[in-house]
């Protein structure tokens, strides 16, 4: 098999890049007043502009060859079909089909898996009207007013980043919680926010074996049973995992125990009962609509022609900037409050499935795969790291998030923070020349050498890249889409790289060597280390002796 960089569809793209990479995008649009309307396009309520992106339409043909080339087709169908594309655990990767209308079939070893995750989903739907409506009670016969969620990673980062964008659709008098970090400092400082008698746990561990996890639970649940003076947890523990026995040894009972699958990854799993948190909050009705947008965005990404497709147009940019300009980086940067957690959430989607170096067969990459993900909410942004994007030397692409309409939002307010987003884009697009920096400073900022001086420090190179996607408002249906879209885009990317997504065999390692370290942190050092963690060892328990 030919190597990618080898096809004749990689070369032609290095070709074009050599030739188009001088043309500045200020040029196009001038040269094109329809530019807008031929390099955008909309899915829904979600409309994507990509004409703020160094391409022409020869440049989208010719990195759709290199989608046909690479099989993507193919690939995206096995996707949806239950194919073990995670090769390294021998398993598929089947997120999709937990937002899969019930009449849907998708096989797993011969059996459809879609009844199984509608009686979840069901069995989500009578725990979240017990515990709203408030027939579900604590063991000393409050009803839960704070919830909170144990668990990291993909068990973490996606709860919080939906409960967040959604906080307007949540039920007043309720609270959800996040604890994932093992510092203690994370865990008393929510601790101090409840009041045990009303409060719900839900330990989320698809093995229930996660070091972090379930050292905060088994500290959680000492905290609890001491505080309520009772052994009885069944009322204030609940668990979300693939080991049920393990669970059930924890001594939550087999009616709180909700199932996860090993075809569900960690960082794909918010469409599970995973999600718990965030139906708990803004309840099943807008959960199950979260799922709708999911899977209208799934329909989207099989059935669409890749020219006119958003999931696999922003997978071809992103690689059209990476392998054949160089970049390193990408910017997540949303112009709404409620997305303030999104870029964590794809941080962890992105860097944990593509941060590869190896293809499916094992052979070394010597191109990169994936970017370090960056970003903040725009406006801080914009005071804070934005300068490097506009007058750095790096060639980093953004991704721009508005919002059209928000809840209770205050008309000026809203127009300076979407004009805001545009004004960036526009300015990374379009810069400021020496002579358009020159002609704005007046006789009264100095003499003439001064100005010509200060003209160069002003003087924004432009013509860098960005997408603006732009939703209608944020609605449960709306983020259920755009999360879609972006897991999309970063299969889109790993299918045409010829890399496993779905695994992270680089996470397994840190886990593998923390134990030896934990045994030495807590005992004599008796573990050949190198020198550096043998002295910075002793030198922790040197001051914790002092201490």
């Amino acid at each position: 098999m030919t190597k990618l960089t080898e096809q004749a569809e990689w070369q032609a793209l290095l070709a074009h890049q050599k030739i188009i990479a001088p043309y500045r995008m200020q040029d196009w649009f001038i040269d094109d007043p329809e530019r807008f309307s031929r390099f955008s396009l909309a899915v829904g309520e979600i409309l994507l502009d990509y004409s703020k992106n160094r391409v022409t339409e020869e440049t989208i043909q010719l990195l759709n060859q290199l989608a046909n080339a690479a099989g993507l087709h193919e690939k995206i169908n096995g996707l949806f079909s239950g194919e073990a594309l995670n090769r390294t655990e021998k398993r598929p990767a089947l997120h999709t089909a937990l937002r899969a209308p019930e009449t849907n079939a998708v096989f797993v070893n011969g059996q459809n898996i879609i009844p199984t995750v509608h009686a979840t989903l069901k069995k989500m739907r009578q725990f979240s009207d017990k515990l709203r409506n408030k027939t579900w009670i604590g063991v000393t016969g409050k009803p839960i007013r704070d919830i909170v969620n144990i668990g990291i990673g993909g068990s973490h980062l996606g709860p919080l980043m939906a409960v967040s964008a959604l906080a307007d659709y949540a039920q007043e008098d309720m609270h959800c919680h996040f604890i994932s970090n093992i510092d203690s400092a994370h865990l008393h400082a929510v601790l101090k926010q409840l009041n045990p008698e009303s409060t719900l746990f839900i330990i989320s561990s698809k093995s229930f074996t996660t070091l972090e996890t379930m050292t905060n639970a088994e500290t959680l649940k000492h905290w609890l049973q001491n505080q309520l003076k009772t052994q009885d947890i069944s009322k204030h523990f609940i668990a979300v995992t693939a080991a049920s026995e393990k669970a059930l040894a924890f001594g939550i009972p087999k009616e709180n125990i909700f199932e996860l699958w090993d075809w569900v990854g960690g960082r794909y799993s918010i469409w599970s009962a995973i999600g718990l948190p965030l139906a708990l909050m803004v309840g099943m009705d807008n959960f199950s609509q979260f799922l709708a947008g999911a899977h209208a965005m799934d329909q989207h990404f099989q059935q669409a022609e890749f020219i006119h497709n958003m999931p696999v147009l922003l997978g071809l940019l992103g690689i059209w900037y990476i392998n054949f300009f160089g970049t390193s980086h990408h910017a997540i940067v949303p112009y709404s409050h409620p997305l303030h957690y999104l870029r964590s959430h794809i941080q962890q989607l992105d860097m944990e499935s593509n941060g590869k170096n190896v293809t499916q067969d094992g052979e070394p990459i010597h191109f990169l795969t994936g970017p370090v993900i960056l970003g903040e909410q725009g406006c801080n942004g914009q005071h804070a790291f934005h300068q490097l994007f506009h007058q750095g030397n790096h060639l980093i692409p953004v991704d721009f998030i508005l919002v059209g309409k928000g809840k209770d939002e205050l008309e000026h307010h809203h127009s300076i923070l979407i004009g805001s987003g545009l004004s960036q884009a526009k300015a990374l697009m379009q810069g400021r020349t020496y002579a358009e920096a020159f002609a704005e400073l007046s006789v009264e900022k100095g003499t003439l050498e001064e100005r010509e001086q200060l003209a160069k420090h002003k003087t924004v190179a432009g013509n860098k890249p960005s997408n603006l996607i732009f939703l209608d408002r944020l609605t449960p249906y709306n983020l259920g889409s755009l999360i879609a879209l972006y897991e999309h885009k970063i299969f889109v990317q790993g299918a045409i790289w010829d890399i496993n997504s779905f695994d992270q065999w680089g996470v397994e390692l840190g886990k593998d060597l923390l134990p030896p370290i934990l045994n030495d942190l807590n005992a004599q050092n008796k573990t050949s280390h190198d020198s550096s963690t043998k002295g910075l060892i002793q030198h922790y328990k040197t001051l914790r002796k002092k201490s």
